[in-house]
């Protein structure tokens, strides 16, 4: 079973793409924003970030708001416009295509990369789930019918089949899941994640999903790593890095250079110099 490869293409290119994480500062409003260093300490620490990963030769950058813990489903409208002014103070800086991801919130995040000019972004868009955040169902029929409705057909959607901080409410296997979110929500790629963030998916479970979608993009989505890059890229199509990339590997610290540009090393020579 495949789908339509043109938008994820027309992003990526014909590789296996490397995404970095640009992880911004605790928002406006959620419990950890420091409030001394504002908006232009927001800038500030995204810059450092962007300019690492770009040097670094990633092949896009994706802006998350993990920092915004406890996390929502219906974000405060200040915390996708913070981030939509953040993007902006750098959006001619970005080289490379970025995404964006209002944790937990599909609508959001399409709303804040309409604002932004996004090539993609990442969400939770099907299934029900037990979560440390509540019941989770998000819907994919009214995300991808208000993408179309603000004029964002070109927009790409990567759908994470395996929520972080949860548990699927629904018994059927994770294969046979996203095997059925590809039938019946139109997703351009798939995303396999572990269960918190800077945790790996088990390589078993890439591989399953991999096998019953040999012609959907399906990438790694949490805990990939510097020993681990060229196993990963065996198997998915990609993937999306960033508390490897961290200072000591430390998801809330920022972008190392040296540690960014050594996985992209690794990278590039498990896709044969690519």
């Amino acid at each position: 079973m495949g789908i339509d490869l043109s938008k994820f293409k027309n992003v990526f290119g014909p590789g296996k793409p490397v995404i970095g994480m640009v992880h911004l500062g605790a928002l406006p409003g959620s419990p950890l924003h420091d409030y001394e260093a504002g908006l232009d300490g927001l800038v500030t620490a995204a810059r450092a970030d962007v300019t690492a990963l770009q040097n670094a030769g990633f092949d896009a950058i994706m802006f998350g708001n993990e920092n915004d813990r406890p996390y929502e489903f219906k974000v405060d409208i200040a915390s996708t416009a913070t981030m939509a002014y953040v993007i902006g103070q750098l959006r001619g800086e970005i080289r490379v295509p970025f995404g964006v991801n209002v944790l937990w919130d599909p609508i959001s995040s399409i709303a804040l990369a309409a604002a932004t000019g996004a090539a993609f972004v990442r969400e939770i868009f099907t299934g029900s789930y037990a979560s440390d955040m509540g019941p989770w169902t998000p819907g994919a029929g009214a995300a991808m019918r208000y993408r179309d409705r603000i004029g964002r057909k070109d927009l790409a959607m990567l759908y994470n089949v395996s929520a972080e901080f949860a548990d699927s409410l629904d018994r059927r296997s994770l294969p046979d899941r996203a095997r059925s979110a590809v039938f019946s929500s139109i997703p351009d790629a798939v995303l396999v994640s572990g269960q918190i963030t800077g945790e790996a998916a088990a390589m078993s479970d890439l591989q399953a999903v991999k096998t019953v979608l040999p012609d959907t993009p399906v990438l790694a989505n949490t805990g990939v790593k510097h020993a681990t890059i060229a196993d990963i890229l065996r198997v998915a199509d990609g993937c999306i890095i960033g508390s490897a990339l961290k200072i000591d590997g430390d998801t809330w610290k920022a972008v190392d250079p040296e540690r960014a540009s050594d996985l992209m090393q690794r990278a590039r020579a498990a896709r044969g110099g690519a």
